[in-house]
């Protein structure tokens, strides 16, 4: 099991940036891929973006390409999320989340097994 913190979001305005960091605590992070995902009030949890064991394989929801990235530092045990001209509709609480043994340079959009508590974004119009 990998258990997972985020921090790094805030209050930020339309066209801003803000970059969003989750450790992982446990053996297993370099062996886990990794995600990010967002809830928007009112709205089911979707995903946003995954990185690979490796970090040679990436993969976005259309909505952020070109605008967030996701990157991940294995000795310190910890995955990014750069996110770049931030607008309204990007609100949301986002999460990260841990797939441990996931081979080693594929990538999903489900099937996470550990989960962080949130970390709230907001961005005004």
């Amino acid at each position: 099991q990998v258990q997972l913190v985020e921090s790094g979001g805030g209050l930020v305005q339309a066209g801003g940036s803000l970059r969003l960091s989750c450790e992982a605590s446990g053996r297993t992070f370099s062996v886990s891929m990794m995600g990010w995902f967002r809830r928007a009030p009112g709205k089911v949890r979707e995903f946003v973006a995954a990185i690979s064991r490796t970090g040679a394989t990436t993969d976005y929801t259309d909505s952020v390409k070109g605008r967030f990235t996701i990157s991940r530092d294995n000795t310190k045990n910890t995955v990014y999320l750069q996110m770049n001209g931030l607008k309204p509709e990007d609100t949301a609480v986002y999460y990260c989340a841990a797939k441990p043994g996931f081979p080693g340079r594929a990538v999903a959009r489900s099937g996470y097994d550990d989960w962080g508590q949130g970390t709230q974004v907001t961005v005004s119009a």
